[in-house]
């Protein structure tokens, strides 16, 4: 697989699993002012977002890279 696939294969992740727990947190702070269950949404929910940033910011590591 050539550097800019996996780059574009890689940034596409970390973009969606960042708007997943973006979302995700956004829904459980409303779940919470409903007076629900929210805690245990609320850390997958940063869980998922920390780990998209960091997907994403390992993407760059491929931008430096020679594109074949």
């Amino acid at each position: 697989m050539n550097t800019r696939k996996k780059w574009f294969i890689q940034a596409t992740a970390g973009l969606l699993l960042t708007g997943a727990g973006l979302s995700m947190a956004i829904d459980a702070g409303l779940q919470k002012m409903m007076n629900h269950s929210w805690f245990l949404q609320g850390t997958i929910a940063l869980i998922i977002f920390n780990a998209g940033l960091c997907v994403l910011i390992d993407a760059s590591k491929y931008v430096n890279e020679k594109i074949n």
